[in-house]
Protein backbone atom coordinates (compact mmCIF):
# COMPACT_ATOMS: atom_id res chain seq x y z
CA UNK A 1 0.00 0.00 0.00
CA UNK A 2 0.82 3.66 0.14
CA UNK A 3 2.47 3.08 -3.19
CA UNK A 4 1.06 6.43 -4.88
CA UNK A 5 4.53 8.15 -5.06
CA UNK A 6 6.48 5.33 -7.14
CA UNK A 7 3.29 4.13 -9.14
CA UNK A 8 1.17 6.62 -11.30
CA UNK A 9 -2.28 6.60 -11.55
CA UNK A 10 -3.30 3.78 -14.76
CA UNK A 11 -6.76 3.40 -16.29
CA UNK A 12 -7.37 -0.04 -18.33
CA UNK A 13 -7.08 0.47 -21.48
CA UNK A 14 -9.75 2.03 -24.04
CA UNK A 15 -10.77 1.15 -26.89
CA UNK A 16 -9.74 3.84 -30.10
CA UNK A 17 -12.31 6.22 -30.91
CA UNK A 18 -12.15 5.22 -34.80
CA UNK A 19 -13.32 1.61 -33.37
CA UNK A 20 -15.41 1.96 -31.09
CA UNK A 21 -17.53 4.14 -32.45
CA UNK A 22 -18.93 1.81 -35.00
CA UNK A 23 -20.17 -0.86 -32.60
CA UNK A 24 -22.10 -1.05 -29.10
CA UNK A 25 -19.52 -2.77 -27.25
CA UNK A 26 -17.88 -2.03 -24.18
CA UNK A 27 -15.49 0.42 -24.05
CA UNK A 28 -12.85 -0.38 -21.31
CA UNK A 29 -10.88 -3.31 -20.71
CA UNK A 30 -11.05 -5.26 -17.71
CA UNK A 31 -8.00 -4.85 -15.81
CA UNK A 32 -5.29 -7.83 -15.58
CA UNK A 33 -4.55 -9.50 -12.21
CA UNK A 34 -1.15 -7.63 -11.80
CA UNK A 35 -2.56 -3.53 -12.72
CA UNK A 36 -5.64 -4.23 -10.44
CA UNK A 37 -3.26 -5.34 -7.64
CA UNK A 38 -0.83 -2.33 -8.50
CA UNK A 39 -3.06 0.05 -8.61
CA UNK A 40 -4.84 -1.16 -5.28
CA UNK A 41 -1.75 -0.83 -3.48
CA UNK A 42 -1.33 3.09 -4.14
CA UNK A 43 -4.23 3.89 -2.30
CA UNK A 44 -3.01 5.79 0.96
CA UNK A 45 -5.24 4.16 3.79
CA UNK A 46 -6.76 7.88 4.83
CA UNK A 47 -7.58 8.14 8.40
CA UNK A 48 -10.53 9.77 6.69
CA UNK A 49 -11.48 8.11 3.90
CA UNK A 50 -13.08 10.63 1.26
CA UNK A 51 -13.80 8.33 -0.83
CA UNK A 52 -15.92 6.42 1.44
CA UNK A 53 -17.25 9.39 2.53
CA UNK A 54 -18.97 10.37 -1.09
CA UNK A 55 -20.15 7.05 -2.30
CA UNK A 56 -23.91 7.09 -1.53
CA UNK A 57 -23.46 3.34 -0.05
CA UNK A 58 -20.46 4.60 1.49
CA UNK A 59 -18.67 1.53 0.51
CA UNK A 60 -15.76 0.69 2.36
CA UNK A 61 -13.08 1.36 -0.18
CA UNK A 62 -10.02 1.67 1.28
CA UNK A 63 -10.36 -2.03 2.82
CA UNK A 64 -11.39 -3.47 -0.36
CA UNK A 65 -8.38 -2.24 -2.01
CA UNK A 66 -5.84 -3.19 0.28
CA UNK A 67 -7.65 -7.08 0.03
CA UNK A 68 -7.40 -6.36 -3.87
CA UNK A 69 -3.45 -5.36 -3.07
CA UNK A 70 -2.78 -8.46 -1.63
CA UNK A 71 -4.35 -10.84 -3.95
CA UNK A 72 -7.42 -11.49 -1.23
CA UNK A 73 -10.06 -11.27 -4.11
CA UNK A 74 -12.39 -12.98 -2.77
CA UNK A 75 -12.64 -11.43 0.09
CA UNK A 76 -12.53 -8.06 -1.12
CA UNK A 77 -15.77 -9.14 -3.15
CA UNK A 78 -17.34 -10.14 0.11
CA UNK A 79 -16.43 -7.19 1.58
CA UNK A 80 -17.75 -4.94 -1.74
CA UNK A 81 -21.12 -7.02 -1.81
CA UNK A 82 -21.83 -6.24 2.13
CA UNK A 83 -22.85 -2.60 1.13
CA UNK A 84 -23.28 -2.66 -2.74
CA UNK A 85 -26.20 -4.75 -4.49
CA UNK A 86 -24.21 -4.24 -8.21
CA UNK A 87 -20.73 -3.38 -7.61
CA UNK A 88 -20.32 -4.51 -10.85
CA UNK A 89 -22.60 -1.99 -12.96
CA UNK A 90 -21.86 0.88 -10.40
CA UNK A 91 -17.87 -0.27 -11.20
CA UNK A 92 -19.36 0.48 -14.62
CA UNK A 93 -21.53 3.17 -14.44
CA UNK A 94 -21.05 5.62 -11.30
CA UNK A 95 -19.64 8.89 -12.24
CA UNK A 96 -16.75 8.50 -10.04
CA UNK A 97 -15.07 11.52 -10.94
CA UNK A 98 -18.10 13.25 -8.94
CA UNK A 99 -18.13 10.61 -6.05
CA UNK A 100 -15.37 8.34 -4.77
CA UNK A 101 -12.47 9.48 -7.45
CA UNK A 102 -12.89 12.73 -7.64
CA UNK A 103 -12.58 13.07 -3.22
CA UNK A 104 -9.89 10.45 -3.49
CA UNK A 105 -7.31 12.27 -1.10
CA UNK A 106 -4.04 11.42 -3.48
CA UNK A 107 -6.11 13.12 -6.62
CA UNK A 108 -6.31 16.23 -4.46
CA UNK A 109 -2.31 15.98 -4.11
CA UNK A 110 -1.91 15.64 -7.43
CA UNK A 111 -0.59 12.09 -7.36
CA UNK A 112 -3.90 10.97 -9.95
CA UNK A 113 -6.96 9.49 -8.25
CA UNK A 114 -6.95 5.63 -7.45
CA UNK A 115 -8.65 4.39 -10.20
CA UNK A 116 -11.55 2.65 -7.67
CA UNK A 117 -14.41 2.05 -10.49
CA UNK A 118 -12.21 0.29 -12.25
CA UNK A 119 -10.97 -2.28 -9.37
CA UNK A 120 -14.38 -2.44 -8.13
CA UNK A 121 -15.78 -4.04 -11.61
CA UNK A 122 -12.49 -6.65 -11.24
CA UNK A 123 -13.00 -7.75 -8.24
CA UNK A 124 -16.99 -8.37 -9.03
CA UNK A 125 -16.37 -9.52 -12.35
CA UNK A 126 -13.78 -11.86 -11.19
CA UNK A 127 -16.50 -13.03 -8.51
CA UNK A 128 -18.90 -14.12 -10.79
CA UNK A 129 -16.30 -15.79 -13.26
CA UNK A 130 -14.89 -17.65 -10.20
CA UNK A 131 -18.42 -18.58 -9.06
CA UNK A 132 -18.05 -16.64 -5.52
CA UNK A 133 -21.48 -15.24 -6.65
CA UNK A 134 -24.24 -17.42 -4.98
CA UNK A 135 -28.01 -17.50 -5.25
CA UNK A 136 -29.68 -16.23 -1.79
CA UNK A 137 -30.22 -19.19 0.80
CA UNK A 138 -32.50 -17.54 3.38
CA UNK A 139 -32.26 -19.19 6.36
CA UNK A 140 -35.79 -19.00 7.01
CA UNK A 141 -38.53 -18.34 5.12
CA UNK A 142 -41.16 -16.08 5.74
CA UNK A 143 -44.63 -16.26 5.59
CA UNK A 144 -45.30 -12.27 4.80
CA UNK A 145 -44.90 -11.14 1.25
CA UNK A 146 -44.12 -8.01 -0.68
CA UNK A 147 -45.22 -6.15 -3.83
CA UNK A 148 -42.06 -4.02 -5.21
CA UNK A 149 -43.59 -2.25 -8.35
CA UNK A 150 -40.76 -1.32 -10.56
CA UNK A 151 -37.84 -3.14 -11.59
CA UNK A 152 -35.01 -0.51 -12.03
CA UNK A 153 -31.80 -0.32 -9.22
CA UNK A 154 -34.27 0.57 -6.55
CA UNK A 155 -36.55 -1.92 -6.93
CA UNK A 156 -34.09 -5.13 -7.43
CA UNK A 157 -32.23 -3.89 -4.56
CA UNK A 158 -34.65 -3.82 -2.26
CA UNK A 159 -35.83 -7.08 -3.54
CA UNK A 160 -32.72 -8.57 -2.83
CA UNK A 161 -32.33 -7.68 0.54
CA UNK A 162 -35.96 -8.39 1.68
CA UNK A 163 -34.98 -11.86 -0.06
CA UNK A 164 -31.96 -12.17 2.20
CA UNK A 165 -34.24 -11.81 5.26
CA UNK A 166 -36.74 -14.48 3.84
CA UNK A 167 -39.66 -12.59 2.92
CA UNK A 168 -41.60 -13.64 -0.64
CA UNK A 169 -41.10 -11.10 -3.25
CA UNK A 170 -42.99 -10.31 -6.47
CA UNK A 171 -41.64 -7.71 -8.72
CA UNK A 172 -44.60 -6.24 -11.13
CA UNK A 173 -42.62 -4.42 -14.28
CA UNK A 174 -44.50 -2.73 -17.24
CA UNK A 175 -41.71 -3.56 -19.39
CA UNK A 176 -41.08 -6.84 -21.07
CA UNK A 177 -37.42 -6.71 -18.89
CA UNK A 178 -36.30 -6.16 -15.76
CA UNK A 179 -33.88 -3.45 -14.90
CA UNK A 180 -35.67 -0.14 -15.55
CA UNK A 181 -33.27 2.28 -16.67
CA UNK A 182 -30.13 -0.66 -16.54
CA UNK A 183 -31.64 -2.35 -19.73
CA UNK A 184 -33.22 0.08 -21.55
CA UNK A 185 -31.99 3.44 -21.16
CA UNK A 186 -27.99 3.42 -20.47
CA UNK A 187 -26.66 2.11 -23.89
CA UNK A 188 -24.06 -1.54 -24.20
CA UNK A 189 -20.85 0.87 -24.57
CA UNK A 190 -21.60 1.28 -20.91
CA UNK A 191 -23.11 -1.43 -19.45
CA UNK A 192 -23.54 -4.59 -21.50
CA UNK A 193 -27.16 -5.86 -20.80
CA UNK A 194 -26.27 -9.80 -20.30
CA UNK A 195 -24.39 -7.99 -16.62
CA UNK A 196 -28.00 -6.76 -16.07
CA UNK A 197 -29.57 -9.84 -16.88
CA UNK A 198 -27.19 -12.11 -14.54
CA UNK A 199 -28.15 -9.63 -12.06
CA UNK A 200 -32.26 -10.51 -12.52
CA UNK A 201 -32.07 -14.07 -13.23
CA UNK A 202 -29.53 -14.72 -9.74
CA UNK A 203 -32.85 -12.80 -7.92
CA UNK A 204 -35.29 -15.32 -10.08
CA UNK A 205 -32.99 -18.40 -9.40
CA UNK A 206 -33.32 -16.86 -5.38
CA UNK A 207 -36.61 -17.50 -5.33
CA UNK A 208 -37.96 -13.65 -6.26
CA UNK A 209 -40.98 -13.77 -8.86
CA UNK A 210 -40.99 -11.24 -11.79
CA UNK A 211 -44.05 -10.26 -13.63
CA UNK A 212 -42.98 -8.41 -16.59
CA UNK A 213 -46.01 -6.74 -18.69
CA UNK A 214 -47.25 -5.76 -15.54
CA UNK A 215 -49.22 -2.39 -15.64
CA UNK A 216 -50.41 -1.62 -12.34
CA UNK A 217 -53.84 -0.03 -12.54
CA UNK A 218 -54.50 -1.73 -16.01
CA UNK A 219 -53.88 -5.23 -15.62
CA UNK A 220 -54.30 -5.43 -11.59
CA UNK A 221 -55.32 -2.32 -9.59
CA UNK A 222 -53.17 -1.13 -7.01
CA UNK A 223 -56.00 -1.83 -4.04
CA UNK A 224 -55.84 -5.95 -5.45
CA UNK A 225 -51.65 -5.89 -4.69
CA UNK A 226 -52.20 -3.68 -1.06
CA UNK A 227 -54.57 -6.61 -0.29
CA UNK A 228 -51.99 -9.61 -1.84
CA UNK A 229 -49.35 -8.77 -0.35
CA UNK A 230 -48.28 -7.47 3.46
CA UNK A 231 -46.23 -4.25 2.41
CA UNK A 232 -46.05 -2.30 -1.36
CA UNK A 233 -43.18 -0.80 -2.53
CA UNK A 234 -43.25 2.08 -5.01
CA UNK A 235 -40.33 2.33 -7.20
CA UNK A 236 -41.44 2.81 -10.61
CA UNK A 237 -39.03 5.67 -11.11
CA UNK A 238 -39.52 9.24 -13.32
CA UNK A 239 -40.28 8.19 -17.05
CA UNK A 240 -41.60 11.04 -18.41
CA UNK A 241 -39.46 13.47 -20.31
CA UNK A 242 -39.00 16.91 -19.97
CA UNK A 243 -39.38 19.54 -22.91
CA UNK A 244 -38.16 22.53 -24.16
CA UNK A 245 -41.46 23.90 -25.41
CA UNK A 246 -40.92 24.70 -28.99
CA UNK A 247 -43.59 23.00 -30.31
CA UNK A 248 -42.48 19.82 -30.81
CA UNK A 249 -45.45 17.85 -31.01
CA UNK A 250 -45.44 19.22 -34.31
CA UNK A 251 -42.85 17.07 -35.54
CA UNK A 252 -42.68 13.35 -35.47
CA UNK A 253 -38.65 13.66 -36.05
CA UNK A 254 -38.72 15.82 -32.38
CA UNK A 255 -38.26 12.61 -30.10
CA UNK A 256 -37.84 12.15 -26.28
CA UNK A 257 -34.08 10.82 -24.98
CA UNK A 258 -35.44 7.74 -23.34
CA UNK A 259 -37.86 6.80 -26.60
CA UNK A 260 -34.58 7.24 -28.51
CA UNK A 261 -32.57 5.74 -26.30
CA UNK A 262 -34.76 2.58 -25.51
CA UNK A 263 -35.54 1.92 -29.46
CA UNK A 264 -31.68 1.48 -29.94
CA UNK A 265 -31.43 -0.86 -26.95
CA UNK A 266 -34.08 -3.07 -27.95
CA UNK A 267 -32.59 -3.38 -31.34
CA UNK A 268 -29.32 -4.25 -29.27
CA UNK A 269 -31.22 -7.36 -27.73
CA UNK A 270 -32.46 -8.28 -31.47
CA UNK A 271 -36.43 -7.43 -30.99
CA UNK A 272 -38.32 -5.76 -34.17
CA UNK A 273 -38.81 -2.10 -33.70
CA UNK A 274 -40.95 -0.22 -36.83
CA UNK A 275 -39.76 3.03 -35.90
CA UNK A 276 -35.83 2.09 -36.28
CA UNK A 277 -36.35 -0.11 -38.98
CA UNK A 278 -38.73 2.99 -41.33
CA UNK A 279 -35.96 4.83 -39.80
CA UNK A 280 -37.87 7.34 -37.75
CA UNK A 281 -35.63 6.76 -34.43
CA UNK A 282 -32.13 5.74 -36.20
CA UNK A 283 -29.70 8.12 -36.74
CA UNK A 284 -28.45 6.67 -39.58
CA UNK A 285 -27.00 9.19 -42.52
CA UNK A 286 -28.60 11.91 -40.70
CA UNK A 287 -28.08 15.57 -38.97
CA UNK A 288 -28.50 15.03 -35.05
CA UNK A 289 -29.16 17.71 -32.73
CA UNK A 290 -29.12 16.49 -29.02
CA UNK A 291 -30.59 19.15 -26.71
CA UNK A 292 -29.15 18.68 -23.40
CA UNK A 293 -25.61 18.39 -20.65
CA UNK A 294 -26.39 15.66 -18.92
CA UNK A 295 -25.14 11.91 -18.83
CA UNK A 296 -28.60 10.73 -20.71
CA UNK A 297 -27.63 13.54 -23.56
CA UNK A 298 -23.94 11.90 -23.63
CA UNK A 299 -25.45 8.98 -24.18
CA UNK A 300 -27.98 9.62 -27.31
CA UNK A 301 -24.85 11.82 -29.01
CA UNK A 302 -22.82 8.72 -28.63
CA UNK A 303 -25.43 6.31 -29.61
CA UNK A 304 -25.81 8.48 -32.52
CA UNK A 305 -22.54 8.53 -33.53
CA UNK A 306 -22.90 4.56 -33.54
CA UNK A 307 -25.70 4.51 -35.70
CA UNK A 308 -23.63 6.37 -38.39
CA UNK A 309 -25.17 9.62 -38.21
CA UNK A 310 -23.71 12.32 -40.58
CA UNK A 311 -23.45 14.96 -37.76
CA UNK A 312 -24.08 14.52 -34.42
CA UNK A 313 -24.17 18.32 -32.59
CA UNK A 314 -24.50 18.40 -28.87
CA UNK A 315 -26.44 21.79 -27.86
CA UNK A 316 -25.93 22.96 -24.08
CA UNK A 317 -26.97 26.16 -22.69
CA UNK A 318 -24.34 26.65 -20.55
CA UNK A 319 -20.34 25.76 -20.82
CA UNK A 320 -18.47 22.64 -20.76
CA UNK A 321 -16.98 23.85 -16.70
CA UNK A 322 -20.96 23.32 -16.06
CA UNK A 323 -21.99 20.55 -17.47
CA UNK A 324 -23.95 18.24 -15.23
CA UNK A 325 -22.97 14.96 -16.47
CA UNK A 326 -19.73 13.01 -15.81
CA UNK A 327 -16.86 14.74 -17.22
CA UNK A 328 -15.13 11.44 -18.43
CA UNK A 329 -18.44 10.89 -20.46
CA UNK A 330 -17.79 14.41 -22.09
CA UNK A 331 -14.44 13.89 -22.89
CA UNK A 332 -15.37 10.11 -24.58
CA UNK A 333 -18.50 11.83 -26.50
CA UNK A 334 -15.30 14.60 -27.84
CA UNK A 335 -13.14 11.70 -28.63
CA UNK A 336 -15.90 10.04 -30.78
CA UNK A 337 -16.29 13.62 -33.06
CA UNK A 338 -19.04 14.79 -31.19
CA UNK A 339 -19.32 18.75 -32.26
CA UNK A 340 -20.11 20.22 -29.00
CA UNK A 341 -22.00 23.11 -29.02
CA UNK A 342 -21.38 24.78 -25.50
CA UNK A 343 -23.18 28.08 -24.60
CA UNK A 344 -26.20 27.44 -27.39
CA UNK A 345 -30.02 27.40 -26.68
CA UNK A 346 -32.54 26.48 -29.37
CA UNK A 347 -35.50 29.22 -29.93
CA UNK A 348 -37.50 28.03 -32.42
CA UNK A 349 -37.97 24.44 -34.23
CA UNK A 350 -38.59 25.29 -38.30
CA UNK A 351 -40.22 23.11 -41.11
CA UNK A 352 -43.33 22.12 -42.87
CA UNK A 353 -43.92 18.48 -42.81
CA UNK A 354 -40.92 17.76 -40.99
CA UNK A 355 -38.44 19.68 -39.05
CA UNK A 356 -35.51 20.43 -40.82
CA UNK A 357 -33.49 23.29 -39.19
CA UNK A 358 -33.41 24.47 -35.36
CA UNK A 359 -32.89 28.12 -34.77
CA UNK A 360 -30.91 29.26 -31.75
CA UNK A 361 -29.04 31.96 -29.96
CA UNK A 362 -25.54 31.93 -28.32
CA UNK A 363 -25.63 32.90 -24.34
CA UNK A 364 -23.33 33.93 -22.56
CA UNK A 365 -22.63 33.26 -18.21
CA UNK A 366 -24.21 36.09 -16.27
CA UNK A 367 -23.98 36.17 -12.20
CA UNK A 368 -24.82 33.42 -10.04
CA UNK A 369 -28.42 32.26 -9.49
CA UNK A 370 -30.09 30.79 -6.20
CA UNK A 371 -27.88 27.21 -6.84
CA UNK A 372 -24.42 29.31 -7.18
CA UNK A 373 -24.23 28.42 -11.13
CA UNK A 374 -23.40 31.22 -13.49
CA UNK A 375 -27.07 31.80 -15.07
CA UNK A 376 -26.93 31.72 -19.37
CA UNK A 377 -27.69 34.77 -20.78
CA UNK A 378 -28.78 35.77 -24.29
CA UNK A 379 -26.27 36.92 -26.40
CA UNK A 380 -27.80 40.34 -28.56
CA UNK A 381 -27.90 39.36 -32.38
CA UNK A 382 -26.20 36.25 -31.96
CA UNK A 383 -29.31 34.29 -33.71
CA UNK A 384 -28.15 31.05 -36.01
CA UNK A 385 -29.93 28.23 -37.95
CA UNK A 386 -28.93 24.58 -37.97
CA UNK A 387 -29.78 21.99 -40.19
CA UNK A 388 -31.49 18.91 -38.48
CA UNK A 389 -33.06 15.53 -39.40
CA UNK A 390 -33.58 14.63 -35.93
CA UNK A 391 -34.08 16.23 -33.04
CA UNK A 392 -33.62 14.30 -29.76
CA UNK A 393 -34.15 16.06 -26.19
CA UNK A 394 -32.55 15.02 -23.38
CA UNK A 395 -33.58 17.54 -20.88
CA UNK A 396 -34.08 15.26 -17.84
CA UNK A 397 -37.02 13.35 -16.26
CA UNK A 398 -40.16 14.09 -14.18
CA UNK A 399 -42.44 11.49 -12.10
CA UNK A 400 -45.48 10.29 -14.04
CA UNK A 401 -48.90 11.14 -12.13
CA UNK A 402 -49.32 8.29 -9.85
CA UNK A 403 -52.13 8.80 -8.19
CA UNK A 404 -54.02 9.09 -11.52
CA UNK A 405 -52.22 5.89 -12.78
CA UNK A 406 -53.20 3.95 -10.04
CA UNK A 407 -56.71 5.45 -9.67
CA UNK A 408 -55.37 5.99 -5.93
CA UNK A 409 -55.98 9.51 -4.85
CA UNK A 410 -54.81 9.35 -1.22
CA UNK A 411 -51.09 8.58 -2.22
CA UNK A 412 -49.88 11.85 -1.75
CA UNK A 413 -47.25 13.49 -3.74
CA UNK A 414 -44.84 16.63 -3.33
CA UNK A 415 -45.38 19.99 -5.59
CA UNK A 416 -42.53 18.43 -7.84
CA UNK A 417 -45.11 15.42 -8.39
CA UNK A 418 -42.84 13.01 -6.63
CA UNK A 419 -44.01 10.85 -3.90
CA UNK A 420 -44.20 12.26 -0.32
CA UNK A 421 -42.85 9.74 2.56
CA UNK A 422 -42.18 9.96 6.20
CA UNK A 423 -38.17 10.40 5.73
CA UNK A 424 -37.91 8.13 8.84
CA UNK A 425 -39.50 5.25 7.52
CA UNK A 426 -40.08 6.04 3.81
CA UNK A 427 -44.15 5.04 3.94
CA UNK A 428 -46.18 6.98 2.29
CA UNK A 429 -49.51 8.31 2.85
CA UNK A 430 -50.49 4.86 2.70
CA UNK A 431 -50.11 2.29 5.39
CA UNK A 432 -48.15 -0.61 4.82
CA UNK A 433 -46.89 1.73 1.37
CA UNK A 434 -43.13 2.26 0.90
CA UNK A 435 -41.24 3.90 -1.97
CA UNK A 436 -37.99 4.11 -2.96
CA UNK A 437 -35.34 5.65 -5.70
CA UNK A 438 -36.48 8.26 -8.11
CA UNK A 439 -40.06 8.45 -7.39
CA UNK A 440 -39.04 9.73 -3.91
CA UNK A 441 -35.68 11.94 -4.64
CA UNK A 442 -36.26 12.57 -8.44
CA UNK A 443 -34.17 12.02 -11.38
CA UNK A 444 -30.75 10.68 -9.87
CA UNK A 445 -27.99 8.00 -10.21
CA UNK A 446 -28.36 4.29 -9.79
CA UNK A 447 -25.83 3.88 -6.88
CA UNK A 448 -28.48 6.75 -5.16
CA UNK A 449 -31.34 3.94 -5.99
CA UNK A 450 -29.45 1.16 -5.08
CA UNK A 451 -28.77 2.90 -1.73
CA UNK A 452 -32.51 3.80 -1.12
CA UNK A 453 -34.05 -0.01 -2.33
CA UNK A 454 -31.29 -1.22 0.42
CA UNK A 455 -33.11 1.42 2.97
CA UNK A 456 -36.52 0.83 1.99
CA UNK A 457 -36.01 -2.83 2.98
CA UNK A 458 -34.48 -2.10 6.18
CA UNK A 459 -37.66 0.07 7.16
CA UNK A 460 -39.99 -2.71 5.79
CA UNK A 461 -38.45 -5.23 7.90
CA UNK A 462 -38.66 -3.06 11.17
CA UNK A 463 -42.72 -2.64 10.05
CA UNK A 464 -43.66 -5.92 9.65
CA UNK A 465 -41.46 -7.26 12.71
CA UNK A 466 -43.57 -4.34 14.83
CA UNK A 467 -47.01 -5.56 13.61
CA UNK A 468 -46.23 -9.14 14.24
CA UNK A 469 -45.14 -7.87 18.35
CA UNK A 470 -47.97 -5.61 17.88
CA UNK A 471 -50.72 -8.95 17.16
CA UNK A 472 -49.43 -10.96 19.59
CA UNK A 473 -49.31 -8.45 22.04
CA UNK A 474 -52.77 -7.72 21.43
CA UNK A 475 -53.76 -11.80 21.62
CA UNK A 476 -52.17 -11.73 24.65
CA UNK A 477 -54.11 -9.30 26.06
Amino acid sequence: MLKFTSINKENPSKTDSKIRSKNFDEIYANFAKQKAEEQASRCSQCGVPFCQVHCPLHNNIPDWLKLTAENRLEEAYQLSSSTNNMPEICGRICPQDRLCEGNCVIEQSGHGTVTIGSIEKYITDTALEKGWVKKIQPSVQKKQSIGIIGAGPAGLAAAEELRKLGYQITIYDRYDRAGGLLIYGIPNFKLEKEIVQRRTKLLQDSGVEFKLNFDVGQDKSFNELREKHDAIVIATGVYKSRDINLNQENFSNVIPALEYLTTSNKVGLNDTVKDFDNGLLNAHNKNVIVVGGGDTAMDCVRTAIRQGAKDVKCLYRRDKNNMPGSQREVENAIEEKVDFNWLTLPTQYKGEDNLDEVKIVKMELGSPDESGRRKPEIKKDSEEILKADLVIEALGFEPEELPKMFNEPNLNITQWGTIKVNYKNLMTSLDGVFAAGDIVRGASLVVWGIKDGRDVAHHIHNYLENNIQENNRVVNE
